[in-house]
């Protein structure tokens, strides 16, 4: 009798254990497959919001047209215009020109791709339009214009002094030079704006024409 109590006690001993056992396994492929759902969402929404970003903030060949150091948003403030370059537009709180009348491209690095900064000396060198207004302005890196004695930060194409061979070029400095100096001592990271106006006697056509008249930016020193 005593015997018997001791096997069916055993055998509900070694019955729990088991259970237990199978339990404690359910459990790990339970918190297991928890993790991986749980790090295959977070790459999708680290994936997803990054590749959001990227689009909102440097655009793609879709939205934008690329030459050189030069970046243009080609459907800015149009009415068909998509939404990463709404959102672009209204994370840095611009109100551009639309694209249907003006064409605005933007450079943040040289020509070599190493970024603009006021602790360095730029030549911008390049050729006028004649059948276009066009502008070259520089801002900081939070779109402001820098503050200088002169109240200085852009040249037109009615006011910059172009060569006789229809060329021009512009110094980007923290110290006066002659000719067509845009001083930017002080700002840190930089970026150069050239906008083209179409005067009405030829309509811009997603910007291609204006790209070989984008000007060449090169360092000189820091």
């Amino acid at each position: 009798m005593l015997r018997s109590g001791v096997l069916r006690s055993r055998s509900a001993s070694n019955l729990m254990g088991f259970t237990l056992h199978r339990l404690k396994k359910r459990l790990a492929a339970i918190v297991a497959y928890t993790a991986d759902w749980a790090l295959f969402i977070g790459v999708v929404l680290i994936l997803g919001l990054g590749s959001s970003w990227y689009m909102v903030e440097r655009g793609s060949p879709l939205t934008t047209l690329t030459a050189g150091p030069w970046v243009s948003w080609v459907s800015a403030a149009r009415v068909d215009s998509d939404p990463y370059t709404r959102a672009h537009e209204a994370r840095l709180g611009i109100l551009p020109l639309s694209t249907e009348i003006a064409q605005t491209f933007i450079a943040r690095t040289d020509s070599e791709g190493r970024a603009l900064h006021s602790s360095c000396d730029y030549i911008v060198e390049g050729h006028e339009l004649p059948t276009h207004w066009w502008s070259l302005t520089v801002f900081d890196s939070q779109g402001r214009l820098i503050p200088n004695t002169l109240g200085r930060s852009a040249y037109t194409s009615d006011t910059m002094a172009i060569r006789g061979n229809g060329t021009f070029l512009a110094t980007l400095s923290r110290d006066a030079h002659p000719g067509n100096w845009l001083p930017i001592g002080g700002a840190g990271r930089l970026a150069l704006v050239f906008t083209v106006l179409d005067h009405g006697s030829r309509s811009l056509t997603q910007g291609e024409e204006v790209v070989p008249f984008l000007p060449a930016i090169t360092r000189k020193e820091c």
